[in-house]
C-alpha cells in the first residue's frame, strides 16, 4: 500500500511540473512580442520633378500618330547623340539583313573602340547572328555590335543595289550613290572605307525622315564634332524604326543571353540587360508633379545614351490611353544630374502623356500601367488585374476597373484554416530574432523529456519492484 501511495504521489508531482513547465514554453512563443521582421520595402509614392526643374539641354515629346509635337524644350538645338546613334543603325541592320544570317566580325570593325566603349564582346573572326548582333547593339549598346552590322549592311546593299542595275533601295538610290559620295571605286570601299559608307546610308535616311539638323559620321555614336542630330530630329527616326516589330521585340527585352559561337564556345556567355530604366518602373511616369493621372499606357522601350561630351540621353516609344503612339527624346543631361535621369524622363513622359491626353480623351487603349505588376512599386500603383494587356488589344469580356476593390472582410461565422507553412514560418523567424527565449524554451524542453524518461523509469522499476513483493508474499502463504 505504501508503495502505491508513493507510485502515486511521484506521479502527480510529475505532472505538475510538466504541466508548468509547458505554461511557461505556451507563456513565452505566444504572449512574448517578437521582433518585427516585414521584408515590406515600403516604396514611397515618389512624384516626379516639374519640367521646370528637369535638367537637360532640350527634349520633345512627337505625337506619331498626327505629326505634331505635343512639348518640347530647344528640339531643333544641335546635341551629341552618343549610343542613341543606334536607332539608326537598328533601323538599317534590320531592312538589309536576314536576321539569322552570320556575320564574321573582322579587324576593322573592332579598330578604334578603346576603353571606354560600351562592347557586346565579340572578337576577331567571330561568327554571329544578325538576331544576336541586334541585341548586342540594343541592350549592352555595343559599340562593336554596331560596327559589324554597319559593315554587313554596306555588303548587302552594294550586293542587292549594284550601280547601274534598275534596282534601289527604300530611298530610291542604289550603290552608285555611295560611289559619288566616295569620290570612290567600289572594291576600296568595300576593303578599307565600309563604315563611311554605312554613314553615308545613315544619312540618306536621316535627310528622307526630315531631320533638318542631324549628321551621321559612324554607326555607334562615338564622340566626333561631326555626329550630331537634335532631340526632335531623334524622335522622327524612332518612329520609323518604330514601324518594325522586330525593333519593337528588341527595345522592349528586359535582357538577353547570348548563345555559343565559334569563338564562344558556350551559351551564356553574356548576360546583359536593358539600360532604359523606366521600362521597369513605367509607373514613374503614370503622375505628374502635382498628382495628375498622366493618362500613360505603356512604355514599349527604347534606346539610351552616354558620353561625357553628349552627356545622358534617352529616346522612348510610349503609347497614350486614347492611343497615340509619342516618341520622347530627352538630351544633355549633365554629370551631375546623372542620378536623376530616369525621373528627369518620367517627368517629360508624364507631362508629354498627359498633353497629348488633354487634345484627344477618348479611351482607346485599355489598361494603364498601374494595372502591372512593377517590382518597385509602392501598393497605390500595384495592379487591379492581371494579365498584362497589350496597348491596343480589346480582348472580349473585358471590363476596365479604375478602383481596387475593398477588401471583403471574413464573415463570424467562417472560420480560416491555418497554413501549417505559414505556421512553420512564423516560429522559425521567432526562433532566429528570439535566440535568448527559444534557448530557455529549448532547455526547458529537453528538461521535460529528461523528466519523462527518469520518471517512466523510476515508474516501471517501482511496479516491478511491487510485482516481485507480491509474488513473494504469495509464495510465503502458500
Amino acid at each position: 500500500m505504501r508503495n502505491k501511495k508513493a507510485t502515486g504521489s511521484l506521479i502527480r508531482t510529475a505532472a505538475v511540473f510538466i504541466a508548468a513547465v509547458f505554461l511557461v514554453c505556451s507563456v513565452a512563443l505566444f504572449a512574448l512580442p517578437a521582433r518585427n521582421v516585414s521584408a515590406d520595402v515600403g516604396q514611397p509614392d515618389i512624384p516626379v520633378p516639374a519640367l521646370s526643374d528637369v535638367h537637360c539641354a532640350s527634349y520633345c515629346v512627337y505625337d506619331k500618330t498626327t505629326g505634331y509635337i505635343v512639348i518640347s524644350m530647344n528640339p531643333d538645338d544641335r546635341i551629341y547623340p552618343a549610343s542613341m546613334t543606334k536607332i539608326m543603325t537598328c533601323l538599317l541592320s534590320l531592312e538589309y539583313l536576314d536576321t539569322s544570317l552570320r556575320l564574321e566580325v573582322s579587324p576593322s570593325a573592332l579598330a578604334g573602340l578603346d576603353a571606354d566603349s560600351s562592347l557586346m564582346g565579340v572578337l576577331e573572326g567571330e561568327k554571329v547572328k544578325v538576331s544576336e548582333l541586334l541585341y548586342g547593339l540594343m541592350l549592352p549598346s555595343g559599340n562593336d555590335a554596331a560596327n559589324v552590322l554597319g559593315e554587313g549592311c554596306v555588303d548587302a546593299f552594294f550586293e542587292k543595289y549594284p550601280a547601274g542595275g534598275t534596282a534601289v533601295n527604300a530611298d530610291g538610290v542604289n550603290s552608285q550613290y555611295i560611289l559619288d559620295k566616295l569620290n570612290d571605286n567600289k572594291e576600296h570601299i568595300l576593303s578599307s572605307r565600309k563604315l563611311e559608307a554605312f554613314a553615308v546610308l545613315m544619312n540618306l535616311r536621316a535627310e528622307k525622315l526630315g531631320c533638318k539638323g542631324t549628321h551621321f559620321v559612324n554607326a555607334c555614336g562615338l564622340p566626333d564634332d561631326n555626329h550630331f542630330t537634335t532631340a526632335y530630329d531623334l524622335t522622327l527616326i524612332m518612329a520609323a524604326a518604330s514601324e518594325s516589330d522586330d525593333f519593337k521585340t528588341l527595345i522592349s527585352a528586359p535582357s538577353h543571353v547570348f548563345a555559343a559561337t565559334n569563338r564562344h564556345k558556350s551559351d551564356a556567355w553574356s548576360y546583359v540587360k536593358n539600360s532604359n530604366y523606366l521600362l521597369y518602373d513605367p509607373w514613374l511616369a503614370t503622375k505628374t508633379a502635382n498628382g495628375t493621372d498622366s493618362h500613360l499606357s505603356a512604355v514599349i522601350g527604347g534606346k539610351t545614351g552616354t558620353t561625357s561630351q553628349a552627356g545622358k540621353g534617352l529616346t522612348i516609344y510610349t503609347v497614350n490611353e486614347n492611343g497615340h503612339d509619342l516618341m520622347i527624346s530627352i538630351c544633355g543631361i549633365p554629370q551631375d544630374y546623372y542620378f536623376y535621369t530616369t525621373m528627369y524622363l518620367a517627368s517629360v513622359t508624364a507631362y508629354g502623356n498627359l498633353a497629348c491626353w488633354e487634345s484627344d480623351p477618348v479611351t482607346r487603349v485599355y489598361g494603364t500601367t498601374g494595372d502591372y505588376r512593377w517590382v518597385n512599386a509602392p501598393s497605390a500603383e500595384q495592379p487591379v488585374y492581371d494579365p498584362l494587356i497589350n496597348p491596343g488589344d480589346e480582348p472580349d469580356g473585358f471590363e476596365l476597373i479604375k478602383d481596387t476593390p475593398a477588401p471583403t472582410p471574413v464573415s463570424e461565422q467562417e472560420t480560416v484554416e491555418e497554413d501549417p507553412e505559414e505556421t512553420a514560418d512564423t516560429l522559425e523567424l521567432f526562433i532566429k530574432h528570439n535566440p535568448v527565449i527559444s534557448g530557455v524554451i529549448g532547455g526547458l524542453m529537453l528538461i521535460i523529456m529528461i523528466l519523462n524518461i527518469v520518471l517512466w523509469v523510476r515508474i516501471n522499476r517501482i511496479k516491478h519492484a511491487a510485482e516481485r513483493r507480491a509474488k513473494k508474499n504469495s509464495s510465503k502463504k502458500k
